[in-house]
């Protein structure tokens, strides 16, 4: 049931992260990109950029801040996640893409451009 709870809540703020996106400029393509290996939650565009966006979500900030969570495997795995986006969607090498965290914490959110760089 907690796992559940927890999807649920997770969904929640990746819908809560994409609306305040959107109201920045943000095109969300996806969300919840999926394959074997791992997930992206949200594509969008910014410009020319294609942006590949982590969300996370934290009660309080008691233990960690949401963006700490974004390790090194994490963003290992969102840059060969998004390797294979890339691939199945035909966008091309010369395309720019970023890595964004978004971080909610309560009723804060923090979006960070350019997180983390590609990590292959």
């Amino acid at each position: 049931m907690q796992k559940q709870n927890n999807r649920r809540v997770g969904m929640e703020k990746e819908t809560l992260a994409a609306a305040y996106l959107e109201e920045n400029g943000i095109r969300i393509l996806e969300s919840n990109f999926r394959i074997r290996s791992g997930e992206i939650d949200l594509v969008g565009t910014d410009g020319t950029y294609l942006i590949f966006f982590e969300v996370k979500y934290r009660r309080n900030l008691k233990f960690d801040s949401p963006l700490a969570a974004v390790n090194l495997k994490k963003q290992r795995n969102i840059c060969l996640v998004s390797d294979y986006y890339r691939l199945v969607k035909g966008v091309s090498r010369i395309t720019p893409v970023r890595y964004d965290v978004v971080g909610i914490s309560g009723e804060d959110i923090t979006w960070v451009k350019n997180a983390f760089p590609y990590r292959g």
